[in-house]
């Protein structure tokens, strides 16, 4: 570290932290091929209490230890306590101020996220962990770079709040988590699997729709509805009407 002045206690033991959960998820993405070849990866994670997140940059494969973060700390102003450089993932400043329950973001250039990207394609969550735990049915495509990307993703989480990311066009997919790093990486490898699969399927004629009771099986499983909800095969929910009680 170059310095942190300005940081409590508290904040410099929450960085130290997260720099072991960034190592660890920079492994795990490379050691499972999630990171293209490039290397272009980076996490932006909130520093709990306090107006500043903490960002980890991917040293990448010229270094002896690739899985090391470049770690930097910036408040919501830019202004830096920690490290010189701040990864990209500095320019979501404005998820952070906006959403103060959001916690980490990805920019992550994944094979499979990158071949819906070169598509300017929405990717569809037609792969049964990606839909367990939220309604969303696709992750929308960021095309017009006129529009500041931060200002696609408000928009995307204003209309889903569940949605997990967004693929960018012609490069590769952000993501993001309301939980934590941890999340946010078991979240990549999910979505990049999904498509992998998705990719690979369309050999065999293309991803079907899940097929009947899918949806109430996992929905009631991850507890999105309650077990005695009925869902449709199209998602719709129905809510167990209430027994009524004998007149007296």
């Amino acid at each position: 570290m170059s310095q942190t002045t300005g940081l409590s206690p508290a904040a410099i033991g929450f960085v130290l932290n997260a720099e072991k959960d960034a190592r660890r998820a920079f492994r795990w993405l490379r050691e499972t091929h999630t990171i293209s070849p490039s290397g272009t990866v980076g996490i932006a994670q909130r520093i709990p209490g306090e107006d500043k997140i903490v960002t980890f940059g991917y040293a990448g494969p010229w270094e002896d230890d690739p899985d090391q973060p470049r770690t930097a700390v910036i408040d919501f102003d830019g202004n830096s306590y920690w490290g010189d450089r701040p990864a990209g993932e500095s320019r979501y400043l404005k998820l952070f101020r906006e959403h103060p329950d959001f916690q980490a973001i990805s920019h992550v250039h994944a094979p499979h996220l990158g071949a819906y990207s070169q598509a300017h394609a929405e990717l569809p969550l037609l792969y049964v962990p990606n839909r367990r735990f939220r309604f969303s049915t696709e992750l929308p495509v960021y095309i017009n770079r006129r529009q500041k990307e931060v200002d696609f993703i408000l928009e995307a989480i204003a209309a889903d709040r569940q949605v997990p990311g967004i693929v960018e066009a012609n490069g590769g997919a952000t993501i993001w988590s309301w939980k934590g790093i941890r999340d946010l990486a078991n979240t990549i490898v999910l979505l990049e699997e999904g498509a992998r699969f998705q990719v690979l399927a369309a050999a065999l004629g293309g991803s079907q729709p899940f097929g009947a009771g899918v949806l109430e099986q996992q929905w009631k499983m991850s507890k999105l509805v309650p077990a005695d909800a009925h869902v449709a095969d199209d998602g719709t929910i129905h809510l167990a009407q209430p027994v009524a009680e004998p007149a007296e």
